[in-house]
């Protein structure tokens, strides 16, 4: 089996059924943990907004990936199965850290919004994407974050999040509505 797990022909569904048979030192949980390290950080990365937390939330993906490895039941792409753990173990995080910290960034970021429209030079003076997107739903924020910043099409969406594909675009469609209604100078140059 070592010799197959270094072998890179080797799909991310067969390691996955050899890591649900495997110890706890196997190699082809490590060998999967290596080929979608960088990409479970990214996405927590996007969806945390910071690296200190998206360090301990890839941890705790990884760990939950381990745990849940004899759960992987192959109705969908290995990838599409660890991300949707990486997304719910983001949402969750983002929960227990407090909406009060949500909130209150929210709260700056309106205040900031109200202060650039008083600016004369309003033009020069953006606001940060990232306190426009924590005015969102955590839902409806991950949403739009995997669909416009990682490019996952919505059938792709449906997989990761478990809901419809009429359900992800209904929700990223609100969510961007929600962003030109409490921020209509920066979403006017979107097309």
């Amino acid at each position: 089996m070592v010799a197959e797990v270094a072998d890179f022909e080797v799909t991310d569904e067969q390691l996955a059924a050899h890591a649900a048979r495997e110890g706890s030192n196997g190699p082809a949980f490590t060998a999967l943990l290596e080929r979608h390290r960088r990409r479970i950080w990214r996405i927590c990365y996007r969806l945390m907004g910071n690296e200190e937390d998206a360090n301990d939330a890839a941890q705790d993906v990884f760990v939950a990936l381990f745990l849940q490895r004899e759960k992987f039941e192959g109705r969908s792409k290995y990838t599409t199965w660890m991300q949707g753990i990486a997304v719910r173990t983001c949402l969750a995080m983002r929960r227990s850290r407090g909406r009060r910290k949500r909130w209150e960034a929210a709260a700056e970021a309106e205040k900031q919004h109200h202060t650039n429209n008083s600016e004369t030079n309003q033009s020069n003076v953006a606001l940060d994407l990232m306190q426009m997107l924590e005015t969102l739903d955590e839902e409806d924020r991950a949403l739009i974050i995997m669909k416009y910043a990682e490019d996952y099409s919505y059938e792709e969406l449906s997989s990761i999040f478990g809901r419809s594909v009429s359900f992800c675009k209904m929700r990223i469609s609100r969510a961007r509505d929600a962003l030109r209604e409490h921020f209509p100078q920066e979403t006017a140059m979107e097309s």
